[in-house]
């Protein structure tokens, strides 16, 4: 299994870090579904954001696996060491640092992947960073800023050398963004270059393509993003295919709608009845987006104000499967 540090990880399979979805309710339901690791929302190293209720929410880890992942941004060297040391005094043990955000109000800043044009500015911060904590540090990069200047192999040279301890690649530049398939050569030769772990990142969506991921780059691991959004559950099912060739199936209709109205009452306990409301709809979208015979009940669930309403058609939803199935 890969290690982090002094931490095995429990199987190959982590949740990539993603702003405004792998909140603490969202990170505690991939691991309790199988995710090996999972990895905070970014947050911005500046110390003027510390008090605002986005970072706050952000740096709580309240019954959080280990080890506590969180991942900080920024393009000033002693600000992102500041920013490290203050997030393991709040209970970070693995500090990840984001160089492969392609958000243009991220790049704008020079922050994200616009860093990995600067190959000098790289190496200040990684080893700033590394400096500043006891701690593993951690980093998520793409393959480089286009396709014409892939620098992937360099960028993780240098990592290697300022004492990253653990590397996840998205097989996209930043120019490329999320467009276009993720290419996995450039990951492939990123693993035969360094002696850390690598993570494979990008259009990993099922188990069978984790396995053909890994067995082509031969990754330490994989790392999945955009496809877990109303699929939590798929973590667990790639390590279940990594570990005996077989992919567990997703759990039945019934159990997903018991998962989703969980994860939403976690939801509206964590932000509250106002913002928990808002932020629910996007996940049960990406949930009924699965199901093609539910997906136009998306807009009269967006059009709910209430949290006792969302759970209301939630639970209409489990009964109309149970009906179903009697009359089946």
């Amino acid at each position: 299994m890969p290690q982090i540090g002094p931490y095995t990880l429990s199987n190959a399979v982590a949740l990539a870090p993603m702003a405004g979805v792998t909140d603490l309710p969202f990170r505690q339901l991939c691991a309790r579904l199988g995710a090996g690791l999972v990895v905070s929302e970014m947050v911005n190293s500046s110390p003027r954001l510390r008090n605002t209720e986005k970072t706050l929410l952000r740096t709580r880890h309240d019954a959080e696996i280990e080890p506590r992942s969180v991942q900080i941004a920024g393009n000033d060297p002693q600000q992102m060491a500041q920013a490290a040391r203050y997030n393991v005094a709040l209970g970070a043990q693995v500090i990840d640092i984001n160089m492969g955000c392609p958000a243009k109000k991220v790049c704008r800043k020079a922050a994200g992947s616009a860093l990995l044009a600067d190959e000098p500015l790289v190496r200040d911060i990684l080893q700033a960073v590394v400096a500043a904590v006891s701690v593993p540090v951690t980093l998520k990069i793409r393959t480089g800023p286009t396709p014409e200047s892939r620098n992937g192999v360099s960028i993780a040279r240098i990592a290697e050398d300022a004492g990253i301890a653990a590397l996840a690649v998205h097989g996209r530049t930043r120019a490329c963004a999320f467009r276009g398939t993720a290419e996995y050569d450039t990951i492939t030769r990123i693993v035969a270059a360094v002696d850390i772990p690598v993570f494979a990142n990008g259009d990993i969506d099922c188990a069978q393509k984790a396995e053909d991921v890994l067995r082509h780059t031969k990754a330490a691991g994989v790392m999945i993003g955009r496809a877990a959004q109303g699929r939590p559950w798929l973590c667990g099912q790639i390590a279940g295919r990594l570990a005996c060739g077989i992919t567990p199936p997703a759990p039945a209709l019934p159990q997903q709608i018991e998962i989703l109205h969980s994860h939403l009452h976690a939801l509206h306990a964590f932000y509250g009845e106002f913002l928990g409301v808002r932020i629910a709809r996007k996940h049960v979208g990406w949930f009924l987006q699965q199901h093609p015979a539910w997906v136009t009940q998306k807009v009269a669930f967006n059009g709910l104000t209430c949290s006792a309403a969302q759970l209301h058609m939630i639970d209409q939803l489990h009964a109309q499967l149970g009906a179903e199935h009697l009359a089946a």
